[in-house]
């Protein structure tokens, strides 16, 4: 299976997204030679990061505010294989998002071709770091509600 080219200049949906730029790892590989599908998922979760930082407001400082952003779901499907020493790009955006739940899309391209290699999207709702227990972001942390609602209404502006 081959993946399709993914033109950050020739996709509408390019401007929704932002890119996070890794190079492969040999410990990445599996017995064939190519990154093992796992690793995908956590180069989701890395963009995921990435995104939040570029936002000005990493994880590490919302568990410090009582926030985690617990994963309910995550799906990935797989279009061409990644070699170790390849460099790739994660391309990430929220898709939906509300007061309980959010939604995050990711692509996963060659930095060199463009060519696509996955897509996927991630579930997540927001617990309180203490108990465990299911919040609302708007009323447990009005400051991160409002950047994730503001990049969310500007990437929607750019579709």
């Amino acid at each position: 299976m081959t993946g399709a080219a993914f033109s950050p200049a020739g996709d509408e949906n390019c401007a929704v997204y932002l890119p996070y730029t890794r190079k492969t790892q040999f410990f990445e590989t599996d017995a064939m030679g190519i990154i093992h599908h796992s690793n995908y998922i956590r180069w989701f979760e890395e963009g995921r990061v990435e995104f939040m930082q570029r936002m000005g407001f990493d994880y590490a400082r919302a568990h410090d505010l009582g926030i985690d952003l617990a994963v309910t779901g995550i799906e990935c499907q797989y279009r061409a294989m990644t070699r170790f020493g390849e460099t790739v790009i994660v391309w990430t955006r929220i898709k939906e998002f509300s007061p309980a739940r959010m939604t995050v899309g990711y692509r996963v391209t060659d930095s060199v071709t463009n060519e696509l290699r996955a897509l996927g999207e991630s579930g997540h709702c927001y617990i309180s770091a203490k108990t465990g227990r299911p919040v609302s972001l708007k009323k447990a942390l009005p400051e991160l509600y409002a950047l994730f609602l503001s990049k969310k209404a500007e990437m929607d502006a750019r579709q």
